[in-house]
């Protein structure tokens, strides 16, 4: 198994290649004739990076998040998979150069540095640590994705009221469908950041029965749950629309950039186990 599992990380990063110059292509192109490869590609990539995930869980009994090269890797593939479902949702394919550049970067990386990882600790080795570690990492992508488009739709704006009309003006989706692509990221980020407190929460208290509620990073994630809840519900009850929505993805991103900064500012963090 680890054969096939070194012949996956060598595949992965030229896949990446693949997709990215695909969409590259597609995007400076003034041609849609890349649509069905663009779907083959970056469908193909996703599903054969689970496969990838999958075996080094199975194999090494632990999900691959004990070391940053590890983490690469989980990155780039919730990055691929956050941004497979927003198509699927949207039906809006011009933008994946963007969010797949960073998934190849990151592949690149950890397949040259990764390690095959026998001997960790045993925390490591709950496979609800895992699922709960895999899911927050597709959440946070979900949400600075959100905030990836947020940024595009404030380009765009500011480029059409400055009646400047030049490529990115032809090139990126219409304001309306950068709104839309800015909320359904968010929304499937915070649908699953959900999900992974919710799966802390089940795990936290077997793992470390002596923990504080108090704890900065439980405070910060809650925080920024109750943000992104108070944005949607704005969204659905108040009918918010255009940059009002844009400008809860950034602030929501702010506050998940502190969050993730947490466990490095406070040391007492009970995230900093590994």
């Amino acid at each position: 198994m680890v054969t096939v599992i070194d012949i996956l990380n060598i595949l992965l990063p030229s896949l990446y290649a693949l997709v990215f110059t695909v969409y590259t292509i597609d995007f400076v192109s003034d041609k849609r004739d890349l649509t069905s490869s663009k779907k083959l590609f970056l469908y193909s990539t996703v599903f054969i990076h689970l496969i990838y995930i999958l075996l080094r869980t199975w194999n090494f009994n632990h999900a691959p998040i004990t070391n940053k090269f590890e983490l690469f890797t989980s990155i780039a593939f919730t990055i691929s998979l956050a941004y497979f479902l927003l198509e699927i949702l949207t039906k809006v394919r011009i933008t994946g150069f963007f969010i797949i550049f960073v998934a190849f970067i990151l592949q690149i990386f950890s397949s040259i540095f990764i390690e095959n990882i026998y001997e960790v600790k045993e925390v490591l080795r709950n496979p609800l640590l895992g699922l709960h570690v895999i899911s927050a990492l597709l959440g946070h992508t979900s949400l600075i994705m959100s905030a990836i488009y947020g940024i595009l739709f404030i380009i765009l704006y500011n480029k059409i009221k400055q009646h400047n009309y030049g490529t990115i003006f032809n090139k990126l989706p219409n304001l309306e469908l950068l709104e839309k692509m800015s909320f359904m990221s968010l929304l499937i980020g915070y649908i699953i950041l959900s999900f992974s407190i919710l799966i802390g929460a089940i795990w936290l208290p077997i793992a470390f029965p002596d923990f504080k509620h108090y704890d900065p990073k439980l405070i910060s994630t809650i925080f920024i749950w109750i943000v992104y809840s108070s944005g949607i519900a704005a969204k659905i009850f108040f009918k918010w629309y255009g940059k009002k929505v844009i400008y809860l993805s950034l602030v929501g991103f702010i506050v998940l950039i502190f969050s993730m900064l947490v466990p490095i500012i406070f040391k007492t963090s009970f995230h900093n186990f590994q």
